[in-house]
């Protein structure tokens, strides 16, 4: 699936099973709250924390997917092409670290 057909697919979803999307305030308010559950898994799973009785059945690739969902209907409501987006952040990356990270001690 490419990323403007999951736009697409997104907002199918919400116009057949979301009724509409929620305020753009909202949507903030949930990406935030799922990116808080995938630093949760990955705290556990590779920090020091151990896991609860609660984080039982939490999958990592589920909670990316939420947030995934979540920004794709930041973007739909916005009028933001997530696919142009993207390029155009890769080309102001590209132009701007191309070399920066090659010549970083740390990363060596």
């Amino acid at each position: 699936m490419t990323i403007q057909e999951a736009q697409q697919v997104v907002d199918n979803w919400i116009k057949e099973n979301g009724v509409r999307y929620f305020s753009e305030l909202t949507n903030m308010a949930i990406l935030t709250e799922e990116v808080g559950e995938v630093a949760r898994i990955i705290s556990r799973q590779y920090g020091e924390q151990s896991f609860k009785k609660s984080d039982e059945g939490k999958q990592l690739g589920d909670e990316l997917a939420d947030v995934l969902f979540v920004l794709i209907c930041l973007a739909n409501q916005t009028g933001i092409n997530l696919t142009e987006a993207l390029q155009k952040n890769l080309e102001k990356k590209t132009s701007r670290d191309s070399q920066r990270h090659k010549q970083n001690d740390k990363l060596k």
